[in-house]
């Protein structure tokens, strides 16, 4: 079942002129292109000319190129193209291993460390095949497998994923699904402008990318969409049972395997039973509400973002949108376009990097290249890549030598600060706005936003306004500011983030030792790289604690990573012959010393971190990985039996 990847479209054809071709390469990403030269022609030239990228950064796509050196490239890719075509599109013999790492330092100007190779050659699946692919279930008897089902809860990116993932292994599985579809955050928030902040094209898994986003960083219904079609597309969707949520999972000693509790759509109690599961319940999925004096006594309607209630015309209405962080940062620009006055409450301001792409649509040539031309897809996904892997990573320790803490971390930090403030300035020219949307804290300590432009415009227009007092009460036709300014409200939205540090809740998790897992975890959420956890045989979180990503790689990549440690956990197991597969406790206790220790040398536990989703009450950075992308990709490789105990 593994996807092997057609390295060309079927649109590169005889027909096509040289004006076609160079209408099409307009709009091409040149570093991209000038990569699908080299495995079109076979010629390494390129490599050694003089026309070359100088850099890359987050969401610059052409390596800092001149117009003058893009113009030539494009010039001399018509020719190597119209020769290929002219072949028949016969590619010649592939670059090999130390071309491919020539190609890539040539690609980012910098070089690239040899231990990262074998990573990003996984992740750009150069040779077509799916490296991560679990076919290895069919070398074992049928009956044998039927002994090892699996149930999956979830069906968001990693519930999805988990199910591809053991459809090709051949082990029986279900699927709850507490919402009516699958997409897991991108079912749920569907509020207007809601999208995703990792370019499009490496937001996608590995084995199935998409030429087709519509935009750099789509919306919403077209990432649903996505995980619609891979759902259908892999035979997944009949092992899914939808509007089933899951209540209570209790481990059986005697029959070694979990008794699991769900509710269906009508609220009846149901029981089922698998060998091992896969929690794939997410960190954004429950909301949180705070308790404010008045909030029942409110006439008008009021729902938080990810519960968006699309049967209310908030047209020509007073709107209150309780929270600035990232979800009330995309959804503000979009309803004060039609509103007649938004209410903005921000607890505190948050850095802003500009992305000039943001918004920005994918014009018909780019798709027609990432279609069409081959390899292009794979080098533009590593050029999106390239830039998460290590960079932002090393920028978020703390120099403890640094002077400065009551702004920065470091050096670097400090000309990261000064730079975003130069980019927030430039835009605001009203003091009192600008004093309230620069940040206190230091860069990248809380969830870095990117934006082109579009919520300081909104903010500075007439009928729109940024209060910067914390919620004093809510009356039944406004919302009373911590200085007793009444701002009316016909409506409310809460956009006040999850329940992000509460994982696998409100779910009751029973282990072996017959505790719940609320009680062995208590205020500190343990898991062995975020994924098995002592006393919870056969049990494997998905974007458990410590995975979220701020500072590398993508949640998808983890989420790949996390499931290739499952299913190596469960093929342990089979091979074994096996009933369980455990976490030792002193695996999982050094792991997250190791961890914690490591987190205490980074931004996220600053002392200029007041308010974050990132942390705890204490201030513990518990949803956060603070690992290179490449450790963490090397250590959810395979599964070292000595870290488990097999019964």
């Amino acid at each position: 079942m593994s996807k092997k990847i057609d390295p060309a479209g079927s649109g590169l054809t005889a027909d096509l002129t040289k004006a076609d071709l160079e209408a099409v390469l307009r709009d091409a990403s040149i570093p991209s292109l000038m990569m699908s030269m080299i495995h079109m022609s076979g010629d390494t030239s390129l490599l050694d000319g003089d026309i070359r990228p100088l850099g890359v950064y987050l969401n610059e796509y052409q390596g800092y190129m001149t117009e003058e050196d893009k113009a030539t490239v494009r010039d001399r890719a018509v020719g190597v193209i119209s020769d290929y075509i002219n072949r028949g599109c016969q590619l010649p013999t592939p670059p090999d291993a130390p071309t491919i790492h020539r190609m890539m330092e040539f690609m980012v100007a910098e070089p690239v460390k040899e231990e990262l190779v074998p990573m990003l050659l996984e992740e750009m699946e150069l040779d077509g095949k799916d490296c991560r692919s679990t076919e290895w279930g069919m070398e074992h008897e049928a009956t044998v497998r039927q002994e090892y089902s699996v149930l999956v809860i979830g069906a968001g990116v990693s519930g999805v994923l988990a199910a591809i993932r053991l459809r090709e292994a051949g082990l029986p599985f279900t699927v709850l699904e507490k919402n009516a579809g699958v997409g897991g955050t991108w079912y749920e928030n569907s509020y207007p402008g809601a999208r995703v902040d990792v370019g499009n094209h490496f937001y996608s898994y590995s084995f199935e990318p998409s030429h087709h986003w519509t935009r750099y960083f789509a919306e919403q219904p077209e990432l649903k969409a996505y995980l619609d079609q891979c759902t259908d597309k892999y035979d997944v969707r009949n092992n899914i049972q939808f509007n089933c949520e899951v209540t209570r999972a209790v481990f059986d000693n005697e029959q070694q395997c979990w008794q699991v509790q769900w509710q269906d759509a009508d609220g009846e109690l149901k029981n089922t039973r698998a060998r091992a599961v896969i929690c794939a319940v997410g960190q954004l999925n429950r909301p949180s509400i705070p308790d404010l004096p008045g909030a029942d006594s409110f006439e008008g309607p009021a729902f938080h973002s990810a519960r968006w209630d699309h049967s209310v015309d908030y047209t020509d209405q007073d709107i209150v949108v309780i929270g600035a962080g990232a979800s009330g940062f995309q959804l503000v620009p979009e309803v004060a376009k039609t509103a007649r006055q938004v209410t903005v409450f921000q607890r505190s301001a948050q850095w802003i990097f500009d992305n000039p792409h943001y918004h920005e649509e994918v014009s018909a040539s780019k798709r027609w290249c990432l279609e069409n031309l081959p390899f292009y897809e794979r080098w533009y996904r590593f050029l999106i890549f390239w830039p998460a892997c290590e960079g932002s990573w090393e920028a978020s320790f703390v120099d403890p030598e640094w002077p400065h803490q009551d702004r920065s971390t470091s050096e670097f930090n400090d000309l990261i600060r000064q730079f975003f403030t130069d980019n927030i300035s430039s835009q605001v020219s009203d003091a009192e706005l600008l004093a309230k949307v620069l940040p206190d804290h230091a860069p990248l300590g809380k969830r870095t936003l990117q934006d082109n432009g579009t919520w300081l415009r909104t903010l500075q227009l007439d009928h729109v306004n940024l209060v910067r007092e914390g919620v004093a009460e809510i009356r039944p036709h406004c919302v009373v500011a911590s200085d007793g300014t009444e701002y009316p409200a016909d409506l409310i939205v809460y956009a006040t983030g999850f329940n992000a540090t509460k994982f696998i809740w409100p779910m009751e998790v029973v282990g072996r030792d017959g505790r719940t897992l609320q009680e062995q975890w208590g205020d500190d959420p343990q898991a062995y790289l975020g994924i098995t956890i002592p006393n919870l045989p056969n049990w494997f979180c998905m974007y458990g604690p410590g995975t979220n990503l701020a500072s590398s790689g993508s949640i998808l990549m983890n989420s790949e990573c996390q499931v290739q440690y499952a299913m190596e956990s469960l093929r342990l197991l089979l091979e074994s012959g096996k009933k369980t597969i455990e976490c030792k406790p002193e695996v999982c206790v050094e792991y997250n010393l190791r961890m914690r220790e490591q987190h205490a040398r980074m931004v996220w536990e600053h002392d200029s971190i007041k308010h974050s989703f990132y942390t705890d009450k204490q201030g513990k950075a518990t949803t956060l990985s603070p690992w290179r992308t490449v450790d963490y990709w090397s250590w959810t490789r395979t599964v070292n039996p000595e870290d488990y105990s097999l019964a």
